[in-house]
This record gives C-alpha cells, sequence and structure tokens, in this order.
C-alpha cells in the first residue's frame, strides 16, 4: 500500500500567545510572506478566525466627494485639502458604525429600529 507523503510548508502553521487585552503577535515570516501593513482583515469563517492583507480599492465615495467640492467651487490645492477632510470624515465615520455594531452583537447596546431613526407615522 503506497504511502501518501503530505507535504507542509514550514509557514503554514506556528502556535502563538494571546495577551490578557486578547491582542496577538503575528510571526514575522507570516507578515513578510503576505506583504500586511498596517491594518488587515480579520473574519469568522468555519469556526477559525481568518486574518488576510487588507486590499483596499479606490474609495467608492472618493468619485462623489470630488463632484461635490467642484461643484462647491473648489479647485487645486484647496480641492486637495477639502477631499482629505472629507475623506478623513468618512473613514471616521466608517469606524464609528463599525464600532456601534459590534457594541450592539455583544448584547451591550439595543439596536435601533426603523421607527427610531425615521420616527413613526401617528
Amino acid at each position: 500500500m503506497p504511502t501518501i507523503v503530505m507535504e507542509r510548508d514550514i509557514m503554514d502553521r506556528k502556535i502563538i500567545s494571546v495577551s490578557k487585552k486578547r491582542q496577538i503577535t503575528i510571526p514575522l515570516q507570516f507578515y513578510k510572506h503576505l506583504e500586511l501593513g498596517s491594518e488587515v482583515e480579520c473574519s469568522l469563517e468555519d469556526g477559525k478566525i481568518v486574518i488576510q492583507p487588507l486590499h483596499r480599492e479606490p474609495s467608492e465615495f472618493s468619485v462623489e466627494i470630488l463632484k461635490d467640492l467642484v461643484s462647491q467651487g473648489y479647485s487645486g490645492d484647496e480641492l486637495v485639502k477639502q477631499f482629505e477632510t472629507q475623506s478623513k470624515n468618512i473613514k471616521k465615520a466608517v469606524t464609528n458604525m463599525l464600532e456601534e455594531a459590534d457594541t450592539i452583537a455583544a448584547g451591550e447596546k439595543k439596536a435601533a429600529n426603523f421607527d427610531d431613526i425615521f420616527g413613526s407615522e401617528d
């Protein structure tokens, strides 16, 4: 009966510690191999935590922000400055929404319903 040899990459498994603050350190060889930057995407898949490189596409809001700023009369350096400001505001808003979603998912906060947001018609 032939023996099946399973070849494993030396980098495919490593046991790491989790700190009291739930933090982990990604082994350097993994970090370099995946060319990770300062942010990664983390998800749960089939009972596993999957950490993968974050590939950011140009913001889908970028064109809309630029159109709005141009319609307001911005151009040149002032357009660039206003675009940077608006882009940061969107990133902050998205971060706040994700944090709020985490709090709701953890049961620490009640989710808003349609009437909470838009009011009920009496």
